[in-house]
């Protein structure tokens, strides 16, 4: 069986379809919007409803890592907007309308930590669910599924009244759902697991989020491969752990290039 899978498409609508069109299984792995596109700043939500200009002014804060100011600033863009909620609802609810159409192929989906998991119910159904705690077999290999994004250990999350939810979840919201998985073959999520070299991003020279409980899982359940997105340019794309290949499948957004696993047949 050739399984086929992507992440971080954030809006390369275009080359999704192309690869969705030839793949026997399409596993997509989440961050399917782009809030912000940092490559051009006239793409992304922001950049559609504030323009180019105003992206940069965000681009620039998080380049220095002036995380209080990118916070200030995003909310006196969306103080600006008549109706934020039902604005960023529409542009939302529409490219992920325009995903949807573009899997038309045998798929497999889980979200990211920038989606909006209500939007997408709402879009695709049942059709296209996201699949979160869920274990779905296809051709005797069993995938398990964790979406989202998670925060810190400790740390807890309260939904605010900002205008943009990321699919953000608590560690032990996250862990809990590992956990309750089961043995897999392949475990899907969109972050990865506390392994430095997956964690580390070479452009903003930072450790980026991670699942809390992959590593344990990997440890005790030892499936055969964990996949994974989230980091766009890792230090390393792959790494092994135990007898789990573990796997970075790519920036989708950037190459359009899939990532393809052979799974031989049972």
């Amino acid at each position: 069986m050739r399984v086929t899978f992507v992440s971080d498409i954030h809006g390369n609508v275009e080359a999704l379809a192309r690869v969705a069109a030839q793949a026997e299984l399409l596993v997509v792995l989440g961050d399917l919007l782009d809030y912000v596109d940092y490559h051009e700043p006239g793409n992304g939500i922001l950049g559609q409803v504030f323009g180019a200009d105003r992206v940069l002014e965000f681009t620039a804060l998080r380049s220095a890592h002036d995380f209080v100011a990118l916070r200030r600033l995003n909310e006196t863009l969306w103080a600006g907007v008549a109706d934020p909620l039902g604005t960023l609802t529409d542009v939302v609810s529409q490219r992920y309308r325009q995903i949807a159409d573009a899997l038309t192929g045998p798929t497999l989906l889980t979200l990211g930590n920038v989606d909006v998991l209500e939007i997408w119910q709402e879009v695709a159904g049942d059709d296209l669910q996201c699949l979160d705690g869920q274990v779905v077999e296809r051709g005797g290999y069993r995938f398990g599924f964790v979406g989202g994004g998670s925060a810190r250990p400790g740390y807890v999350v309260r939904r605010t009244e900002h205008v943009w939810q990321p699919f953000v979840r608590s560690a032990d919201d996250f862990a809990g759902r590992l956990d309750a998985l089961g043995p897999v073959d392949v475990l899907c999520t969109h972050i990865p697991p506390d392994i430095d070299v997956l964690r580390y991003d070479t452009v903003p020279a930072r450790l980026e989020m991670y699942g809390p409980g992959i590593l344990e899982y990997i440890d005790a359940r030892r499936p055969p491969y964990a996949l994974f997105g989230h980091v766009h340019q890792p230090l390393a794309a792959r790494t092994r752990r135990g007898r789990t290949e573990c796997i970075n499948v790519g920036h989708f957004q950037r190459t359009g290039r899939p990532y393809v696993l052979e799974l031989a047949g049972r």
